[in-house]
């Protein structure tokens, strides 16, 4: 038995002799009580299993767990003497076969548990690493790992969506845990970790592994797309080639690792906005606006290119935003331009309403006839005023009072249109600043 444990399970036969004496001993105790020094022996040839008790020898017994009389002792030690100490076997009736049932489950447990210690030792450190196992059984929906002595858990939280596993199935995983409180296997696997993309690359690619390419950043969409940052520490080596190999021979393998998952290879840079326009290629970025106050990107494209930077199912402006760490948000720029003019149009209102003392829907009134500015309402006509739906003439009067009693140099929130301009004229403002 001893053999079996050592040659098939990896356990030293130190710990598993241990294990079976404690079991045993621990059987004992329910067997014969709390004798005091108790332990079992095991004979290796019969495999007889005896009780031994330490009893101190008295003439008149009152706790027959710790003493033992002495005409008892002498049958066997005639030269004992009161108050000596003896091993004395306290083996009970059939205790055997008793003490192999009842020792079984602990022995089992102990077993169980010195495994484990020896694939903690032995995997500890290796936590990020890629392991290589095949699929053995499912057990309570999780896929149940063999990495070659030591079993491990893929949960259904760390699965890739799209894949199917078969029991027999050999697959790669990345240990992302070794958790001794948890029932059955320690070894906690992931198949949809980005890290499982990091080691696959460091695997395939000889200049990462040698430190002369380095990942910066991995953004993972498991089953569907991922994107990796690289940078290379010699400007004689370009990271983005070194990591695609010759006619991409190299990403080709890890796709496959990947079971044809996309990954986008991109060029690190310190420069943010440099680094956020390489992350969002293949699509071409017209102007980026970094706040870093609230840590926001607006990314500006033409109109052909927003489906292209927003990606399939807004993959590669999501992709974008966790490999870089900004929120990033995505506008044409036809939409930037209307949104600019209608904030200038507000502002102007505001600055209108404010010198003349007037409300708002009056002042859009005057801008919308192209009356943006005191000094256009100064030369008009107070009927010509007066001739606009919604002013009338008491107002107009009013205006012009007001426009009248204005200091002769123009405040300074006075609205920035400086020039009386037609409506048309208006429109057109906006596109030429």
């Amino acid at each position: 038995m001893l053999d079996y444990f050592e040659r098939d399970r990896g356990l030293d036969r130190d710990v598993v002799t241990q294990a079976i004496e404690e079991a045993l001993i621990s059987a004992a105790r329910r067997a014969v009580g709390p004798a005091n020094g108790l332990r079992v022996t095991l004979d290796p040839k019969t495999g007889d299993i005896n009780a031994i008790a330490e009893l101190e020898v008295v003439e008149r017994v009152v706790d027959p767990n710790k003493e033992i009389a002495i005409t008892q002792v002498q049958r066997t030690v005639p030269d004992v003497n009161i108050g000596d100490m003896v091993d004395w076997e306290v083996t009970p009736r059939n205790f055997g076969r008793i003490a192999a049932q009842t020792a079984k489950q602990g022995i089992m447990q102990r077993l169980r548990q010195a495994q484990k210690s020896q694939i903690r030792e032995e995997y500890s450190e290796r936590v990020g690493e890629i392991l290589y196992g095949g699929i053995t059984r499912y057990e309570k929906g999780d896929i149940i790992i063999d990495f070659q002595g030591a079993e491990g858990v893929l949960r259904h939280q760390d699965r890739v969506p799209n894949e199917d596993y078969q029991v027999g199935d050999h697959i790669c995983c990345v240990l992302i845990e070794v958790n001794m409180e948890r029932q059955g296997p320690i070894l906690v696997v992931s198949r949809s970790a980005p890290a499982v993309i990091q080691q696959l690359f460091e695997r395939e690619v000889a200049e990462i592994a040698e430190g002369i390419v380095t990942i910066k950043a991995v953004a993972r969409e498991p089953g569907y797309r991922s994107k990796i940052a690289v940078f290379s520490n010699d400007s004689k080596v370009d990271p983005v080639g070194a990591c695609v190999g010759v006619r991409g021979s190299r990403v080709k393998a890890i796709v496959r690792e990947l079971n044809g998952e996309k990954v986008d290879i991109v060029r690190w840079d310190d420069d943010n906005s440099t680094f956020i326009s390489n992350a969002l290629q293949p699509a071409e970025v017209r102007k980026i606006e970094i706040d870093e106050s609230t840590g926001i990107v607006n990314i500006l494209v033409d109109p052909d290119q927003l489906s292209l930077t927003i990606g399939k199912r807004g993959q590669n402006v999501r992709l974008t935003a966790k490999l870089t760490g900004w929120k990033i948000e995505v506008q044409r720029i036809e939409d930037k331009q209307e949104a600019n003019f209608e904030e200038q149009v507000a502002k102007a209102i505001a600055n209108l309403a404010g010198l003349l003392n007037i409300d708002e829907v009056m002042a859009e009134i005057l801008i919308q006839n192209g009356y943006a500015s005191s000094e256009g309402l100064a030369a008009a006509d107070e009927a010509d005023l007066a001739a606009i739906e919604g002013v009338g003439e008491e107002t107009a009067q009013a205006i012009k009072q007001a426009v009248a009693n204005l200091p002769i140099e123009p405040a300074e929130e006075e609205a920035p249109a400086a020039e009386e301009k037609t409506p048309a004229a208006e429109e057109e403002a906006p596109a030429a600043e």
